[in-house]
């Protein structure tokens, strides 16, 4: 597969369509803000619209931040439905709702194309290195088709399922991660104000049973008190809805998940919905009168 088509140049999706550019393959660039120049230099071709990059590409990856976003870059005016053509593929790899997924999939496929949910984790960091996890639902042709691609940005690619079941797995991914959080959260916290040095406290406690990578890269975020995003509070946020909502819909209780989206918006409240996620740890240590420190 030749050209593929990249809408959505952020934080996440301005490295991913690098690695494609840097594998050779010919890229079609779209954004709501100019296409960065450093993705030019390389030799992406910038579109006006997403009916352009749909019309010149042989698949189609979107990167947006949420379900509305996705759906106006595909059914909008000029979007991606507009310009899709049979034996053609969409593959979204934002994190949206499972449920609205499986009906983008529906329209897409009724215009003879093929559609691919392909939510990723890994934050910044992985789309840098090209280390993300991809989690893949839809049509097994189309994700054989596009393995090879996706091994160009991450490195654990798995087909889970059907349309929807990517998105669920991310969701259950992003319930894993925000629980984490808040339990290095509080077992830093703990230290901290139980008067150890949360750092030696941090580098013993990964060489244990409790060693994560959350508690590898986030714990020491708290410890150096260091929230700039590389994964943003209201982004978590959004997805945890996605979580409750979902619970909700399937009469299902999840009180932890309840618990850090209650954190997270005691963040938010205090100015900081744009920290990154590692700062829930903010909203404990507003309630304990305490912050954590090196020393």
């Amino acid at each position: 597969m030749t050209n593929i088509g990249f809408i959505g140049l952020g934080t996440m999706g301005r490295p991913m369509a690098g690695h494609l550019l840097a594998a050779g393959h010919r890229v079609l660039l779209h954004d709501v803000a100019p296409v960065a120049a450093e993705l030019i230099t390389a030799g992406g071709v910038a579109c006006k619209s997403a009916k352009e990059v749909a019309e010149q590409a042989d698949a189609v990856i979107i990167m947006v931040p949420d379900t509305p976003h996705v759906e106006a870059v595909l059914f909008g005016k000029d979007g991606v439905a507009s310009g899709i053509s049979k034996g053609k593929i969409v593959v979204d790899m934002s994190s949206i709702s499972p449920l609205a997924t499986k009906e983008f999939a529906k329209k897409i496929e009724a215009l003879g194309a093929d559609y691919l949910d392909a939510p990723v984790s890994g934050g910044e960091v992985g789309a840098k290195a090209a280390s993300l996890t991809i989690m893949v639902g839809g049509p097994e042709r189309a994700f054989g088709t596009m393995k090879p691609v996706f091994d160009k940005m991450g490195k654990n690619v798995t087909h889970v399922g059907a349309n929807g079941d990517g998105q669920t797995t991310k969701v259950a991914n992003q319930i894993i991660v925000a629980l984490t959080i808040e339990a290095v959260s509080e077992a830093l916290l703990f230290a901290s104000k139980a008067g150890a040095n949360p750092a030696l406290v941090r580098k013993a406690l990964m060489g244990g049973f409790a060693s994560s990578r959350i508690l590898e890269v986030h714990g020491e975020r708290m410890v150096k008190r260091n929230f700039d995003p590389g994964f943003r509070i209201e982004l978590h946020q959004k997805d945890l809805n996605l979580a409750l909502e979902g619970a909700r819909a399937l009469g299902l209780s999840l009180p932890s998940t309840a618990v850090a989206q209650q954190l997270f918006s005691s963040c938010a409240a205090h100015g900081g919905k744009a920290w990154d996620h590692s700062a829930m740890v903010r909203a404990l240590e507003l309630m304990a009168g305490h912050e954590i420190a090196a020393s």
